[in-house]
């Protein structure tokens, strides 16, 4: 009679490695190493260049250092007209691509100079001056909001207040969908002449000179976060 047991027995023996095939059946060195690779594989590829990652907006306290340093026009920095004017900015809280709009357009009205006085061609005499102050307001600023011009809080304060005014009917007109936009055209509609139509598609020219402060920001992150992951900031 076949024996079953035997005949597997048998096969058991014929299939069963030799003794020297369980001489180091695993090299974990070798598998340790690959691992180490793949981890370190993973981490590289997250740190790539081609990763997009999503920073945080721009903050004040960055802006302040480019409306005291990287603005042409100023050429006696003053720290309390600057952090006056970031003061007023912040309890109007506009979108956070334009902090710094009313920075940008103290910069390349006056220098951030409160007494500054200009616009004498619009007058009768050609010489008195029609625009003054840090944000080079004329009369109608006075008339309409008491402002004292020469006052950087006061002047601030009329400039946004008369921006933000024009954002229910910019909305009518313009029928934005996002924020930002929305006030870009608020802002160049309360500092321009009343035009018919509106300007929906026109920016303030001191937009241009804030975009370029919020780009210089980012590029500065960035660089600083390159020195610092690769441990080469120098002094």
């Amino acid at each position: 009679m076949f024996n079953i047991t035997a005949a597997l027995a048998a096969i058991i023996i014929v299939l069963a490695p030799s003794g020297n095939d369980f001489i180091n059946p695993i090299d974990a060195d070798a598998s340790l190493v690959k691992y180490e690779n793949l981890i370190n594989l993973s981490v590289s590829l997250d740190r790539s260049e081609y990763v997009r990652v999503k920073m945080s907006p721009v903050t004040y306290e960055e802006l302040r250092q480019y409306a005291l340093y990287e603005c042409k026009n100023n050429s006696n920095p003053s720290i309390e007209v600057i952090d006056t004017l970031i003061e007023v900015e912040k309890l109007f809280n506009p979108p956070p691509k334009l902090r710094g709009m009313i920075l940008a357009a103290a910069c390349m009205e006056s220098g951030f100079n409160p007494n500054a006085k200009g616009d004498r061609k619009f007058s009768r005499s050609k010489k008195k001056p029609m625009a003054i102050g840090v944000l080079q307001q004329w009369p109608y600023y006075e008339k309409t909001y008491g402002t004292d011009r020469t006052n950087p809080k006061s002047a601030g304060t009329s400039w946004m207040v008369h921006i933000v005014k024009q954002i229910p009917k910019v909305k009518k007109q313009c029928r934005y969908k996002t924020d930002r936009k929305t006030w870009v055209a608020a802002w160049v509609t309360g500092i321009r002449y009343k035009k018919k139509g509106g300007r929906c598609n026109e920016h303030p020219k001191h937009y241009r000179l804030l975009k370029k402060w919020h780009r210089q920001i980012e590029r500065d992150r960035k660089t600083e976060l390159e020195c610092t992951e690769q441990g080469d900031c120098g002094c």
